[in-house]
């Protein structure tokens, strides 16, 4: 069942360590197929090198699995509460990397210092506040998607125009047209969260880009008058 899905989404978790986002299995990556209302995602604690297309679990969108054998990552429920939320995306990534999880565990937002990032976010990229006890203990992963929506949404963020969160004392969630666009997403994130920690280290009373260079970045690349790449 839903073959080249599986083998999308094997595709996409092994791009993951290709690009020095992951240690040993800290990090999973999933794709759905909308017309069915099934993912695919990364089996639980594999190690990537042991990883096959056929190992890929197929969930539905209560969380069930529907096909393999192996247990589904353990951020399976976060995957599920984004896919319901955000019905126009199609792929999530969730890693620990390195420079993304470290703005994570201060709490803070990745600023907007530079081009580089204005062509990605239109914007900072949020951090999530932490999880109460209560939440935590009622559904950590669950809830932890849940608080993602429910901050966008209070914040007012687009989540087609910032793609990407930090959860505090945790790590970054990403998401994109498809897996390996996620993927390609949370690259950009941790090589903005480097340059982004780096300036800081440069220049500590640094301020954010002009709003007027950020919009010009990102809308040239993003919306109905973007001129950047081919036609």
């Amino acid at each position: 069942m839903l073959e080249e899905l599986k083998k999308r989404v094997y595709d996409a978790n092994m791009l993951l360590p290709k690009f020095g986002l992951v240690t040993f299995t800290w990090g999973n990556a999933s794709e759905i197929d909308r017309e069915s209302g099934i993912f695919a995602i990364k089996p639980s604690g594999v190690d990537y090198e042991k990883l096959k297309p056929e190992d890929m679990v197929l969930v539905d969108l209560d969380g069930k699995v529907v096909e393999g054998s192996l247990r589904p990552s353990s951020d399976t429920d976060t995957h599920v509460e984004l896919y319901k939320a955000f019905a126009d995306i199609g792929g999530v990534v969730h890693t620990h990397s390195s420079y993304a999880t470290s703005w994570a565990q201060t709490g803070r937002d990745i600023p907007c210092y530079g081009t580089t990032h204005a062509d990605y976010f239109y914007g900072p990229v949020p951090c999530m506040r932490v999880l109460t006890k209560e939440e935590l203990d009622a559904g950590y992963e669950k809830n932890t998607g849940v608080l993602i929506v429910e901050e966008f949404k209070r914040q007012a963020i687009d989540h087609l125009a910032v793609t990407a969160c930090l959860c505090k004392n945790h790590g970054p969630f990403c998401w994109g047209k498809d897996a390996t666009d996620a993927v390609h997403c949370a690259v950009v994130l941790e090589e903005v969260a480097k340059m982004a920690y780096r300036t800081e280290l440069i220049h500590p009373e640094v301020k954010p880009a002009p709003q007027y260079l950020q919009d010009k970045h990102y809308f040239r690349k993003h919306g109905k008058e973007a001129y950047y790449g081919q036609a």
